[in-house]
């Protein structure tokens, strides 16, 4: 039931200020006030919160993608103090995936954060994704996690707390599985949902596996595909397909724990997760921290089909520039490369594989006991050749001929089908479920460079000296005296007698003046108005419609001109 007088009292409050007392960027009454009757303010609430919703929606950058971009990382991190305390063995200062901190009695700490925006729909299967991607951290050191604290980011007043309830309860049921106790959380009223945890667990300081110690001599093993990001921005846009959706969404809710603890038990000493910086950022900061030049056999990392047919469309987010404008400096490519693995390597996962540097005995052991733990996906990509300042090579594999693609294909070899890794069909349910061929939606024409494609029309009136952003030539002072002349008849005609009066123009251009605070306007259409008869009555009104619209920043910008207190 409404409360009408904390109502009136709240509503009274914001309207003297000029602004929502909640949300400083919207005027009083709002527009959801005007069209549900609903005052947030008050602590009213919408009976009908949406509960049936496309969490991507949401968001802009969806899953790890909402991470912010290495480059940008560096910079905020330097300068930042060192830390000196013996007790820390593994900080920031390598860009691990988790630090660690030694106890008393041998064992150590290890601890990790992760946070992001959903890449799925479902509530429940976004908060699976969530705790395996932040788990995963402990995982890639070697250690056993063993508590967590959940952290969310909800719109709570715009979205039933059932789908927060689902996306805490997917999140808790997979750290069920991990063995991990979810001991407490904390939570935002945010405009975008965020979710994720942090974890603690126990590692021996023995055996901590880290980004640091690649050497020559090393395979490199990946253990899950890539392209989960580029699957997940197309489906933002409509362009993916139900069956690749499926398929991603099962391998990043899958735990990195059969991995790790192979990795552990083969005596692996270097390793880390593959998430937001994707496949060759993380590499990069190995190959950085190890000293060591590597080699990707591009036809031998496990892709999304789907994610590749995407890419060749020209479907490539601005996370996948950011990761390459940084990674790409440590990466030199050989002919022949397709541009569209060049991509995908770039391509921001959530909840992607371990990517582990193996001694060359044991990779075939390694990898073996892998795809018998269930991580059918399991490949060797490459391997470690020499001491560098760090450098990877991207080329084509000696004993490939085509790339290893997984295809949201059917349970049972069918004819026609696509066929996944090492010629097996992949996976698209658990049981016998056959999923159809993959089927999206046709491509929109996109702009881009590639050939026959088109050109976007801001470019190719440049080319032509007529795109509106560029100004005709002018070369000499007469030019610029008559482009004067011609902007001062438009003002002249704009602003003189028509279909509305002078009278009221002059009162428009008042309230237009305060919204834009543009401190000479104000003063001139208040001066003019004053010629034209008009009142303060009618002036203070026409202030107060720009101050409606602005808010409290444009009320302190009238007060402060006018010389106000």
């Amino acid at each position: 039931m409404i409360n009408l007088e904390k109502r009136k009292r709240i509503m009274q409050r914001s309207m003297m200020l000029g602004h929502c007392i909640c949300n400083p960027k919207q005027a009083c009454p709002c527009e959801l006030f005007k069209e549900k009757n609903v005052c947030l303010c008050a602590g009213e609430r919408l009976e009908d919160a949406m509960e049936d919703v496309q969490l991507t929606k949401f968001v802009e950058n969806a899953g790890c993608a909402s991470k912010i971009n290495q480059n940008d990382l560096k910079k905020v991190l330097a300068g930042l103090p060192e830390i000196s305390d013996p007790r820390v063995l593994v900080s920031a200062s390598t860009c691990d995936d988790a630090g660690v901190f030694q106890l008393d009695g041998g064992e150590a700490l290890v601890q990790s954060v992760d946070v992001f925006t959903p890449n799925v729909d479902d509530a429940y299967t976004f908060g699976q994704i969530a705790a395996a991607n932040s788990v995963s951290d402990i995982y890639a050191m070697g250690g056993n996690p063993l508590t967590a604290l959940s952290i969310i980011g909800f719109p709570i007043e715009k979205l039933s707390h059932k789908v927060m309830n689902q996306i805490l309860r997917g999140g808790i049921d997979k750290m069920s599985e991990a063995g991990v106790v979810v001991i407490g959380g904390h939570s935002i009223n945010d405009q975008d949902i965020k979710f994720g945890f942090a974890v603690t667990g126990l590692i021996n300081p023995s055996r901590i596996v880290t980004n640091n110690a690649a050497k020559p001599g090393d395979v490199l093993v990946l253990t899950k595909p890539i392209g989960v990001g580029v699957i997940s921005f197309a489906h933002q846009m409509g362009k993916a397909s139900h069956e690749a959706m499926a398929m991603i969404g099962r391998t990043m809710s899958e735990l990195n724990r059969n991995a790790a603890e192979i990795m552990v038990e083969m005596g692996v000493c270097s390793a880390t997760d593959v998430t937001g910086f994707g496949l060759l950022g993380h590499l990069a900061e190995m190959v950085r921290q190890s000293a060591v030049t590597a080699e990707v056999y591009v036809e031998d990392v496990p892709v999304f089909e789907e994610a590749l047919d995407l890419i060749r469309e020209g479907v490539v987010s601005g996370a996948i520039e950011r990761n390459k404008e940084y990674a790409s400096q440590y990466v030199h490519v050989a002919d022949g490369v397709p541009e569209e693995m060049q991509y995908v390597l770039y391509d921001p996962q959530t909840s992607g594989g371990l990517l582990m540097c193996v001694p060359s005995d044991k990779a075939e052991v390694l990898v073996g006991r892998l795809k018998d733990a269930g991580i059918e996906y399991a490949s060797v990509i490459g391997k470690v050749v020499a001491k560098s300042r760090g450098e990877i090579l991207l080329m084509k594999s000696p004993d490939s001929e085509s790339p290893k693609t997984v295809s949201a294909g059917a349970e049972e070899e069918v004819r026609g089908a696509p066929s996944g890794i090492m010629g097996k069909p992949a996976r698209v349910g658990e049981g016998s479920i056959v999923a159809p061929v993959s089927r999206r939606p046709e491509p929109t024409v996109l702009y881009g460079e590639r050939p026959g494609m088109p050109v976007p029309p801001c470019c190719e009136l440049a080319a032509k000296a007529e795109c509106c952003a560029s100004p005709p030539e002018v070369s000499t002072v007469a030019d610029i005296a008559k482009i004067k002349e011609k902007f001062s008849a438009f003002m002249g005609a704009v602003n003189s007698e028509g279909a509305i009066s002078l009278r009221n123009k002059e009162l428009i251009s008042i309230a237009l003046s305060v919204v834009c605070k543009c401190e000479p306007c104000v003063k001139i259409h208040i001066d003019k108005a004053r010629s034209l008869g008009i009142g303060q009555a009618e002036i203070d009104e026409a202030v107060w419609m720009g101050i409606a619209f602005g808010g409290a920043p444009v009320m302190m910008f009238y007060n402060t001109i006018m010389g106000k207190k």
